[in-house]
């Protein structure tokens, strides 16, 4: 097995990718906890590229990084490659969200995931998006996900992702269609 190091500290993220890649000859594994990764870009591609080149570079091995938030329409993307540092906590992002959406009748929004794989040298080898449409509540939803999950609602689902099974998630998130989109590449990698 080839090893792909998560360009991740949270063991959380590498339980989240590995059902994605069963399957794959890969064997995953956590970054070095030392190795602190700057996240500069303007896009979700630009960051996820930055980090799995700094993390393979950094290993010697292949890496694989995702990036990945929310953008809001009415707010202009808002708060898009910032939606992690957007205020302290999951509960004041989310507050400042709908504080700033006050009482707008455009609540459309998607999710959008960057997925970056880099080659031992840091190359980037593959690289591709995945997006989930959906809405904006006036209040939160649902007891489950993180971060803007009791807000977020998918029109078709007709629930949040605080509200979906785990399953329903994975297979229409944002991160569940950029992995969608990049398997068949990663099984067709030379490694």
């Amino acid at each position: 097995m080839t090893v792909l190091v998560v360009a991740t500290g949270n063991p959380g993220k590498v339980k989240e990718i590995e059902p994605y890649l069963s399957g794959l000859n890969w064997e995953l594994r956590l970054k070095p906890p030392e190795l602190e990764m700057e996240e500069t870009g303007t896009t979700f591609q630009e960051n996820a590229a930055q980090k799995a080149t700094q993390v393979a570079i950094a290993t010697g091995q292949w890496a694989i990084a995702d990036d990945s938030g929310l953008e809001v329409m009415a707010l202009d993307g808002r708060p898009g490659v910032y939606s992690a540092r957007y205020a302290e906590s999951d509960q004041a992002r989310i507050a400042k969200l709908l504080g700033e959406l006050g009482d707008a009748t455009d609540r459309r929004a998607q999710f959008v995931c960057a997925i970056a794989v880099a080659k031992p040298d840091g190359t980037i080898a593959l690289l591709t998006e995945g997006f989930c449409p959906g809405e904006i509540l006036t209040a939160p939803r649902g007891e489950g996900g993180f971060g803007y999950d009791p807000i977020f609602y998918v029109p078709e689902q007709r629930m949040t992702f605080s509200e979906m099974p785990l399953e329903v998630k994975q297979e229409i998130s944002h991160r569940g269609r950029a992995f969608q989109a990049i398997l068949p590449q990663m099984k067709a990698l030379k490694v």
